[in-house]
């Protein structure tokens, strides 16, 4: 299926979603520490989502039951936010979406929590760097495998495993649109990219092996070897030039 080309208002309407989820993360970072728990961070994602004037794309979404995914240490993705306490040397990947006038962004960051190992930093600064790879690629007139092949070439250069069950998607009027992006591929496969597309991109690397299991909650990834596990992914706008991250976090969003 092809990516839904937006015009100038969707668009819009999608940078305004961008907005929303780009204050969101900037009101979570600041209150990480150890003793505050992930049904903490829920509350600020719901209380800002809502005085933003937007929705939550993730509440009720296939029945999740939070406004955050909150995915701990091996946890990858999908993790449920609770009673769950964070700890000094913690790492976790917040995703957040919202949406306004009907559009969607989405956006997740990996952030320490205290002071953590040297190992784990390593994998949060490498992991960042290679979702930027990705959007690098994301260019009008390029293949859609290019995305993941950047990834790819960036991440298992540097001897992490590469999560392949998961990754990005297209986005829109619905969170999860076609096509799905793999962190992974050929350069010279997929469909062609073109100006008004818009991508959610999302590499997820593994200091271990690159192997998933589900969770008995049946929404809580977490890699098969108990490895730490990074997830960081932007929404993206794909233009004439530089793709244009929708859910860039600016010094003007902290309020």
């Amino acid at each position: 299926m092809a990516i839904t080309i937006k015009n100038a208002r969707e668009i819009n309407a999608m940078r305004e979603a961008g907005r929303v989820v780009a204050l969101v993360h900037s009101r979570i970072e600041p209150a990480l520490a150890p003793g505050v728990t992930t049904a903490d961070l829920d509350e600020i994602a719901r209380d800002t989502i809502r005085a933003a004037g937007a929705t939550s794309s993730f509440l009720g979404h296939q029945g999740f039951p939070g406004y955050i995914c909150a995915s701990v240490n091996d946890e990858i993705v999908h993790g449920i936010p609770g009673k769950r306490v964070l700890r000094d040397g913690d790492i976790i990947s917040v995703d957040v979406g919202a949406i306004v006038d009907g559009f969607h962004g989405d956006s997740a960051w990996t952030y320490p929590v205290g002071h953590i190992s040297d190992e784990a930093a390593r994998l949060l600064r490498e992991t960042e760097a290679s979702l930027y790879a990705g959007i690098a690629a994301a260019r009008a007139g390029a293949r859609l495998g290019a995305i993941g092949h950047a990834v790819e070439q960036y991440g298992g250069a540097l001897g992490f495993g590469i999560v392949r069950g998961y990754g990005g998607h297209g986005i829109g009027r619905q969170m999860w649109e076609e096509p799905h992006i793999p962190n992974h591929g050929n350069p010279n496969r997929g469909v062609l990219l073109r100006s008004g597309m818009t991508l959610a991109i999302e590499p997820m690397l593994n200091i271990g092996g690159e192997e998933t299991q589900v969770l008995e909650d049946e929404w809580t990834v977490v890699t098969a070897d108990g490895s730490l596990s990074a997830h960081f992914e932007h929404t993206v706008a794909i233009t004439e030039g530089e793709p244009e991250i929708l859910t860039q976090r600016l010094v003007a969003v902290v309020q």
